[in-house]
């Protein structure tokens, strides 16, 4: 019966490819510390411009297969670590079948290493690809919880907000209605330590944004902020990236802002610069 209803899937919702799009980081602030994480402040705005391709691919081999431009193991990568936590959380016996008769096709845009949330958000896309492929009938908000057991940044992508404010260690995501931005980004070809570049920050950098300061943040528009504030004002991360790997001073440009711990910077497209007579 199983095998019946995967041969109906496969017709009609197998194929469908799935788009995981980049992000970056409007800002980010570090308000404390909590069982070992660090809570943010932060303002994620979707990149529509630049995204990973998800689709199902029949395969032959039984175990589970991920194939596309990746330099991690299988069992390291984010995707594979969202499979484990949607068997835990749903204990579904049609989503091993599925994974066992297809791989995860990922046609991959989205640099590693660089800020921009592309593993977060390809795990959020398998999430959901699963719950629609196999009717598991799962909430928004239940597949960020699930989400949010594979990476910090993964609920933000599971709901799919053009802009949010996103707080806590990443379990906190408020939309924020406003005007999505075009971005140029460029992203050095190196690659950053997450866990490095806050344990500088947390070494040698250490001052958490009080409250008031916070939610002036998450009330003033992304415009605003990259028109205002420069890029160690804007990411707390930016001082300790740049401490940890004194080569990105080679990449910065006057005007361009930093996202997540790096590597990438970005800035608007239209707006901003255009406003201001800037040849590009």
């Amino acid at each position: 019966m199983l095998l019946v209803c995967l041969v109906n899937y496969s017709e009609n919702k197998i194929m469908k490819r799935y788009r995981a799009y980049a992000k970056v980081n409007i800002f980010l602030k570090i308000r404390g510390k909590r069982d070992g994480y660090h809570e943010i402040v932060s303002r994620f705005m979707r990149v529509n411009s630049l995204y990973d391709e998800l689709f199902f691919m029949p395969k032959q081999e039984r175990e589970f297969k991920i194939i596309g431009d990746f330099s991690c193991d299988t069992e390291q990568n984010t995707i594979y670590k969202a499979y484990l936590a949607l068997k835990v959380a749903t204990g579904s016996e049609s989503l091993e079948e599925l994974m066992a008769t297809h791989a995860v096709h990922v046609k991959k845009h989205i640099p590693a290493f660089a800020g921009l949330g592309g593993g977060s958000s390809d795990a959020a896309a398998f999430l959901k690809m699963c719950n629609e492929t196999l009717n598991l009938g799962l909430s928004l908000h239940g597949l960020a919880h699930i989400g949010s057991k594979v990476g910090a940044d993964v609920p933000f992508f599971i709901y799919n907000y053009g802009s949010a404010n996103v707080s806590g260690i990443g379990e906190v995501v408020e939309e924020f209605v406003e005007e999505i931005l075009d971005f140029e980004i460029f992203t050095p070809k190196l690659e950053i330590s997450t866990p490095k570049v806050y344990g500088i920050y947390r070494e040698n950098f250490y001052n958490p944004v009080n409250e008031i300061e916070a939610e002036k943040l998450k009330k003033t528009s992304s415009l605003e902020i990259l028109e205002n504030m420069s890029v160690d004002e804007a990411n707390d991360l930016y001082k300790p990236a740049l401490q940890g790997y004194p080569e990105l001073k080679d990449y910065y440009k006057e005007r361009w802002h930093f996202s997540g711990s790096g590597s990438s910077f970005f800035r608007s497209a239209d707006k901003i610069y255009k406003q201001a007579g800037e040849i590009r």
